[in-house]
């Protein structure tokens, strides 16, 4: 099969021809028909985030089932299928106690060595030599994934759009319905409105918020935010992002404040953002060990909430995250602005880096 693989720190994104994987007990082989373009894999590629390297990104997609091995039940080859970034093992602490967002056999076996939950990446180079795996290393023609992260796709929805349901959208639910818990009728205010962000405004409408506010640096991401149901927008590069939130707020702040970018300022100013008694939730991953300054005194006199979300609450949070998808109230077409081919991979990465991706950008499978 074909895979893109990163061989070094800001190389390239080189297509090779490589084996085809092969799952082992309790897992899928999903021939993939779409994988999202995340700036979390932009941050290993680039050095930020520590990885294994040779590696195959990629860690949203969708597809349909080739194989099943052993031990898996519910799913059955030529099934159409979403899988999400978080691939949970299902016996941890976390995973028992339905949290398996903070898997620790995912981020031990997988965020940290390339492997699946083995020990062993189901990725080889036609020498022999192993490839890591970022998450179900989506950038290639077939992949291997745990059944348990395995989700039958809306039968009405593309196939390929349908892929952005395993990153952008249900990182954007796991913030809003679990860490923020958006109520009807409050204000949200989403900071950095790029793949995560801008779900996070369509999300927080369906849980109900009344106002949604934008705030990029970008005019034509702005525009496309609106078009997802934010009602206000904010350009951060034409003045104090905050003092216009507040302006807009009347000087109260928005109940909840999203910060999608995982950069120190935004956190920052996502947190002064947050009324009294509000919810600052941050899910921007950030380079390397950044950190952000958050006045002490206010976050504790004004009781304010500051919480991190990971994705989402895996086997609970996915079923309803593709029911949504399927009614319609979430739409995963509108979100991709930009369609690439394998071979075109590196464009892509490229295109992420320099910020030209209004929204999503996905690769899709020849």
């Amino acid at each position: 099969m074909k895979a893109a693989v990163l061989s070094e720190i800001g190389g390239p994104l080189v297509v090779e021809e490589v084996p085809r994987p092969q799952p082992r007990n309790g897992e899928v082989l999903v021939k993939v028909t779409a994988c999202g373009v995340c700036h979390t894999d932009l941050h290993v590629v680039k050095g930020e985030v520590k990885f294994p390297l040779p590696a195959v990104l990629g860690h949203e997609i969708s597809g349909v089932v080739e194989e099943v091995a052993s031990g898996v039940s519910g799913v059955k080859p030529r099934d159409r299928v979403v899988c999400s970034f978080v691939m949970p093992c299902g016996f941890c602490y976390y995973c028992i106690r339905g949290r398996d967002d903070l898997c620790e056999t995912f981020f031990a076996m997988n965020r940290l060595r390339g492997t699946l939950y083995d020990g062993e990446s189901r990725l080889r180079r036609a020498d022999g030599s192993p490839l890591a795996m970022y998450s179900m290393a989506g950038l290639a023609e077939y992949a291997v994934v745990p059944a348990s992260d395995v989700f039958p796709a809306p039968a009405d929805l593309p196939l390929a759009d349908t892929c952005i349901l395993g990153c952008a959208i249900m990182t954007a639910y796991g913030a809003v319905k679990n860490q923020a818990q958006v109520l009807p009728g409050e204000t949200v205010v989403v900071v950095g409105v790029g793949g995560v962000g801008s779900n996070a405004i369509q999300v927080a409408r369906v849980f109900g918020a009344t106002e949604v506010i934008a705030v990029d640096v970008r005019d034509d991401k702005l525009e496309a935010a609106r078009k997802l149901g934010a009602t206000q927008v904010v350009n951060a590069s034409k003045g104090d992002p905050v003092a216009q939130v507040m302006s807009l707020t009347g000087g109260r702040g928005a109940d909840v404040a999203i910060e999608a970018l995982g950069r120190p300022e935004t956190v920052v100013n996502a947190f002064m953002m947050t009324r009294d008694g509000g919810r600052t939730v941050v899910i921007g991953i950030a380079a390397g060990q950044a950190t952000a300054g958050i006045e002490v005194t206010r976050l504790v006199r004004r009781g304010i909430r500051l919480s991190g979300s990971y994705g989402c609450r895996v086997r609970t949070d996915m079923p309803e995250v593709l029911r949504l998808a399927a009614k319609g109230q979430i739409d995963v077409s509108q979100p991709i602005t930009r369609r690439y081919r394998l071979a075109e991979a590196d464009q892509a990465y490229a295109a992420l880096s320099r910020g030209e991706v209004i929204g999503r950008a996905i690769v899709v499978m020849e």
